[in-house]
């Protein structure tokens, strides 16, 4: 257990370590401490401000990918799940079959083909060729199947229904909140996914004005490889704290409610 906390927080230290260096210090000192003055607000700042403040702008992109994308996701996944779990019609079984297949399928092997099909669509270089791809979430649907069957008794569906209730509004009013714990589960799941995308972005878009964060902090990384290329390794890795502070505060305010939805889920099983 030692090991795997060491294992999991080293990176993470070293991160916060390297932030408070300077360029220089960045290169001449041992990686793993802390060497000469803090620089850290310093560091903060130049992020911010280099190049126009792309980073802010950069930074807004990755939130609306997360908003739209991740919000909207699990609201689709919300309404698929449960209507599989509380209807029947025809052809159920092969939709269950399809969103089994659809979850072994790494997102990277639909990237290529997605762009082409953008392509065609003019699509490309827009925020909707990284929102759209993110609303899919097999993962996301399948979960909230499994947990609308129990956690939405079926007799609290007919006596709603009996009281003259419509469908809608019994989803609206009475299912959602019974399935929040799975709810909020899965927009922890596609809330860190589309924050970490990388690769979509890359090929879907040419336009720096349009990145996320995790592109175009890699930009910034490439710069020291071209000629003349303007070296800020400390603007980087300060860039890569600032980057993963919202998501931590996300996971610690919504794990209680996902450790929720797990256990609900392992006492069903």
């Amino acid at each position: 257990m030692g090991a795997l906390l060491i294992y999991s927080l080293l990176p993470l230290f070293w991160l916060f370590v390297n932030s408070t260096k300077t360029q220089a210090e960045l290169l001449n000192s041992f990686g793993l401490w802390f060497s000469g003055p803090n620089a850290l607000w310093d560091n903060i700042v130049a992020t911010v401000t280099y190049n126009d403040g792309v980073f802010v702008r950069w930074f807004g992109n990755t939130l609306l990918y997360v908003v739209v994308g991740a919000g909207g996701a699990t609201f689709l996944a919300a309404l698929g799940g449960y209507g599989l779990a509380k209807f029947n019609f025809p052809g159920k079984k092969a939709v269950f079959a399809v969103v089994l297949g659809a979850v072994a399928i790494p997102g990277t092997a639909l990237a290529v083909p997605t762009f082409l099909m953008f392509s065609q669509m003019g699509l490309t270089n827009t925020p909707w060729a990284v929102i759209l791809p993110s609303l899919i979430s097999p993962f996301g649907l399948y979960l909230i199947w499994t947990y609308a069957l129990d956690a939405v008794p079926t007799e609290v569906l007919e006596a709603a229904r009996m009281d003259g209730a419509g469908e809608f509004r019994t989803f609206f009013t009475i299912s959602l909140k019974l399935l929040a714990p799975g709810l909020v589960t899965v927009l922890l799941f596609t809330l860190v996914a589309t924050w970490n995308n990388y690769f979509l972005p890359l090929i879907m878009l040419s336009e720096p004005t349009w990145y996320p964060l995790t592109v175009g902090l890699k930009q910034w990384s490439a710069q020291a490889q071209t000629v003349g290329g303007d070296v800020i390794y400390n603007l980087v890795i300060t860039g890569s704290l600032l980057t993963i502070v919202p998501i931590i505060v996300a996971f610690l305010f919504l794990q209680r409610y996902w450790q929720s939805g797990l256990a609900s889920g392992s006492v069903k099983a």
